[in-house]
C-alpha cells in the first residue's frame, strides 16, 4: 500500500469522526476499510495527534 492511499484512507475516517466519537467496529463499518487500511489510517492519524482512544468495552475512536 503506497503512502498516499493511507492518506486517503485517513482523510474517509477523519470525515467519519467528524458526526462524533465511534467504536472501531462501526468506524470500520461506516468506511468499509480492511482492517489493514483501518488500521494504518489511525496510525497515521494518532501520530499526528489528531484522534484520541478510549479503552472500555470497546475501542472508541475520537477527533482531537
Amino acid at each position: 500500500m503506497i503512502i498516499s492511499k493511507i492518506g486517503e484512507n485517513a482523510g474517509l475516517i477523519w470525515n467519519a469522526l467528524q458526526g462524533g466519537a465511534l467504536t472501531l467496529k462501526a468506524l470500520k463499518k461506516a468506511t468499509k476499510l480492511k482492517n489493514d487500511e483501518l488500521y494504518l489510517a489511525l496510525g497515521w492519524l494518532a501520530r499526528e495527534g489528531k484522534v484520541s482512544f478510549t479503552e472500555g468495552e470497546d475501542l472508541t475512536i475520537t477527533l482531537l
